[in-house]
């Protein structure tokens, strides 16, 4: 309960920042409601069944992709819905071959698939003989920032639903021992599939919103690797024991990452390689566990 509470205070305080008057102040929100939303979806899959993806830019892509189109023909709502939309229907359509490999060609395949859809929609975009699509008409920076603040909260609550669930127990058993799971009646095949469509509604949505705020659409960007590694890096950073662990990894690096653009910007890929290896080495459980390890001594 207290969590909750705080958790409401904490939008609450962040929804009322465009009052302010600052819009570097209401940029940073919407990044950080972002990554938070993007790291608690991967979460719904990677952390509770241990399949850790390295794909989720493609969700990210589509969805911005499908936001691209269709802005400018239907309302604004519709096209975010339709962007999560194709990613949820995208993730089904491949989600039985994929979620079939497990262990480091899990990570690899998913990486590839990525990769394949970029090459895919830059092919198709180089045949319509576009190189990049402009949005001329968006929302005000303060509509976009409350939606986005909308998605990260729907994505906390989600997966605090699904780890408090017997869903979220079958995905456990899955990650603790998927053979003896199986074998104990688990419908494992029918569990993955729906964890993997729900990681994937959330970054479509999300890179919908992604693109409006940056009005511009180019397939290099909007499917961009580096996504994914951030996802994955915030998470981990974090602690993928709890909820709160990839909002924790989201606010560290969130603001680790405004720090080093403004300062250093050469240096962001490699602080974020570097914070990477360091947490794994030294602090496994993230900073999720850190806290608790440090409450727990008092």
């Amino acid at each position: 309960m207290k969590g909750l509470i705080l958790g409401l205070v904490c939008v609450a305080g962040a929804a009322a920042v465009p009052m302010l008057g600052n819009p570097y102040y209401t940029g940073v929100i919407f990044q950080l409601a972002m990554w938070i939303a993007l790291a608690q979806s991967w979460s719904m899959l990677s952390a509770t069944t241990g399949y850790l993806s390295l794909g989720h830019a493609v969700f990210y892509g589509i969805g911005a992709y499908v936001c691209v189109l269709l802005t400018g023909s239907v309302p604004f709502a519709v096209t975010l819905i339709a962007g999560a939309l194709a990613a949820g229907i995208f993730a089904a359509a491949i989600g039985l071959p994929v979620l079939r490999v497990r262990g480091p060609y899990f990570v690899i395949l998913t990486y590839g698939l990525s990769e394949l859809v970029r090459h895919v929609v830059m092919r198709i975009e180089s045949a319509l003989g576009s190189f990049g699509r402009m949005i001329f008409i968006v929302p005000p920076i303060e509509v976009l920032m409350w939606c986005m603040l909308g998605l990260a909260t729907l994505a906390c609550l989600g997966a605090w639903a699904i780890r408090h669930s017997t869903f979220g127990a079958g995905l456990s058993a899955i990650r603790e021992d998927e053979v003896a799971a199986e074998t104990v009646g688990v419908p494992v095949t029918r569990l993955k599939l729906l964890a993997f469509v729900a990681s994937a509604i959330i970054p479509g949505a999300v890179g919908g919103l992604a693109l409006l705020r940056t009005s511009y659409f180019e397939p290099g960007q909007a499917f961009d690797p580096v996504i994914s590694f951030t996802i994955v890096t915030m998470a981990l950073v974090g602690g993928t024991e709890t909820v709160r662990g990839p909002i924790l990894g989201a606010v560290a690096l969130t603001l680790l990452s405004e720090l080093l653009w403004s300062n250093l910007p050469q240096l962001y890929m490699v602080v974020l390689g570097s914070t990477l290896i360091g947490f794994i080495l030294f602090v496994p459980r993230g900073v999720s566990g850190l806290v608790d390890q440090i409450a727990g001594r008092r």
